[in-house]
């Protein structure tokens, strides 16, 4: 699926409001581009106007540096918004997440994000738009409001885009284990507003609704969930390196504090964001969800944020996969009816971003779009994290009636080096490296041990299949792409590919390479 990140950071020499937005990954070579900004008197307002309306008690006063020292921000044209919910409320959700798009797309990043979808319409897939705020003071921005025109879908919404935050400061991925079901850890902590016992058993049946033992939706993956109730750390962990965990979703009290936050399992008995992250990444879980109103805020001293102090952000940048958490605090009601929309997506086999959005949009209907329901999920992923939590035996491709699939590929990759000749691709997936592994062997010190691979995808317009071809890299040094604007790197993303372009692996004195689709 084709993927757009974009950066969003201040530029702390040159004024306190200066911004720099940029293309970290695009789905094609040119596609990296950046400009710079200010955060507007106007789009301050706003926000302020935001929090005055929607914002609860946990720390969504944190404020762009514009804002400090503003206590009457001017009405943005229209009477007071108030707080009861209205015509005020839907046009301040609407001109905030109008003012949140304008100000990042902008030429030319609107122009990238336009290329970018029509490359992923061509492929008949979602674009994946994945954004990261490095300042930590604008984290608390609604982002998943954003919106083209008055009308149109946010973007977390988006019939034709998944919407995530993201962060480039990680560990990397580890190989992750290929599971055909949903294995949850089901963990409540401390909460003096929730009875334990009824709340678990809420929650049991939400997250495994329609799956009595042994009978299962047709389409859907088994969901097995294991509860704890105010377990002390040693049987968390305990329980996390003995079984076998996808899933691990937290619901209790707890606090933002600079090492990612507090989980308070029971009374005297926390577990910080970074001592969580530990275990979690030990034990092979890809998503952690948190019901709690902290997860994805920073912590703050002075009203000033700490970076990389969410829980969300810590988790990410230890290697978890994808977090959920929640921007501000939710009602039972509404957090159940999302986790229940969300769970059944994911074991139909939806990616987690796919899973999040038809949950919001669950959300939005169930809550109205002028309330900020719909809004409080905030999901991060790894930026090497596909999304996939399960993978269902029997999702294979079935071939139309009278339709058989080609052996041989058309396909070859040619060194341009005099006497070479062309390597054809014999497989749908073809490996490329340094080690004897790998399908195409370039033994140079630039090329990772497994830096590449091309991929071949069938289509069928009407009966007849049409063959793709896209190279995805892997490698601690990309890849190199002729383009009309000369050599352009990539690095851990799938481009494709067209007849005659050239290739380098690792670095750009390297070895050129030609792909080749002949002529059947």
């Amino acid at each position: 699926m084709p993927s757009l990140n974009l950066a969003i950071t201040r530029l702390v020499n040159t004024g306190t409001d200066n911004f720099a937005i940029w293309v970290v990954k695009a789905p094609y070579p040119s596609g990296y581009v950046l400009r710079d900004c200010v955060f507007s008197v106007e789009l301050s307002q706003a926000w302020q106007e935001w929090q005055q309306m929607f914002a609860g008690h946990s720390g969504l006063d944190i404020s762009p540096k514009a804002t400090q020292g503003q206590t009457n921000p001017p009405e943005l044209g229209v009477a007071s918004w108030g707080q009861t919910p209205g015509p005020n409320s839907i046009r301040l959700m609407q001109y905030l997440g109008i003012s949140l798009w304008r100000w990042v797309f902008d030429d030319p990043i609107l122009g990238c994000l336009e290329r970018s979808r029509g490359i992923a319409m061509g492929q008949h897939e979602r674009l994946r738009l994945r954004l990261e705020i490095r300042d930590p003071d604008l984290i608390a921005l609604p982002w998943e409001i954003m919106q083209r025109e008055p009308g149109q879908s946010a973007m977390s919404l988006s019939q034709d885009m998944l919407f995530s935050r993201t962060t480039c400061e990680v560990e990397s991925l580890p190989d992750l284990r290929t599971d055909q079901a949903l294995n949850i850890l089901l963990v409540l902590g401390l909460d003096e507003k929730l009875q334990l016992e009824k709340e678990a058993s809420i929650l049991e049946q939400t997250l495994a609704k329609g799956s009595p033992v042994g009978k299962y939706p047709p389409g859907y993956a088994p969901c097995l969930v294991k509860t704890l109730l105010q377990p002390t750390p040693q049987e968390l962990i305990q329980e996390l390196e003995t079984k076998v965990y996808n899933v691990f979703f937290y619901a209790g009290h707890g606090l933002p504090a600079p090492d990612g936050g507090l989980l308070f399992l029971r009374p005297e008995m926390t577990l910080n964001g970074i001592e969580l992250a530990q275990v979690l990444t030990r034990t092979g879980v890809k998503l952690a969800v948190f019901n709690a109103c902290w997860g994805a805020q920073p912590a703050a001293i002075n009203r000033q944020a700490i970076p990389a102090s969410s829980l969300a952000e810590v988790l990410i940048r230890h290697g978890v996969p994808a977090v959920l958490g929640m921007r501000d605090e939710i009602a039972d009601h509404e957090s159940h009816s999302f986790i229940q929309a969300f769970t059944e997506a994911l074991r139909a086999g939806k990616a987690i971003d796919e899973a999040v959005a038809e949950a919001r949009q669950k959300l939005l209907t169930l809550y109205k779009f002028n309330q900020p329901a719909w809004t409080l999920p905030v999901l991060y992923l790894h930026p090497d994290f596909n999304g996939e939590l399960i993978h269902r035996t029997g999702d294979a491709t079935v071939l139309p009636p009278g339709v058989t699939p080609q052996v041989r590929l058309p396909a070859a990759l040619r060194s341009l080096l005099p006497g070479s000749t062309p390597q054809r691709l014999d497989s749908t997936v073809t490996s490329i490296g340094r080690e004897k592994g790998n399908h195409i062997v370039i033994p140079e010190p630039s090329v990772s041990k497994r830096h590449a691979e091309i991929l071949c995808r069938t289509t069928f317009r009407d009966t007849s299949p049409v063959q793709s071809y896209y190279l995805r890299d892997f490698s601690s040094y990309g890849t190199w792409i002729l383009s009309p604007n000369g050599w352009q790197q990539i690095l851990r993303e799938e481009v494709a590919l067209t007849s005659g372009i050239q290739l380098k692996f690792g670095s750009a004195k390297g070895e050129t390479w030609e792909f080749i689709i002949e002529e059947l």
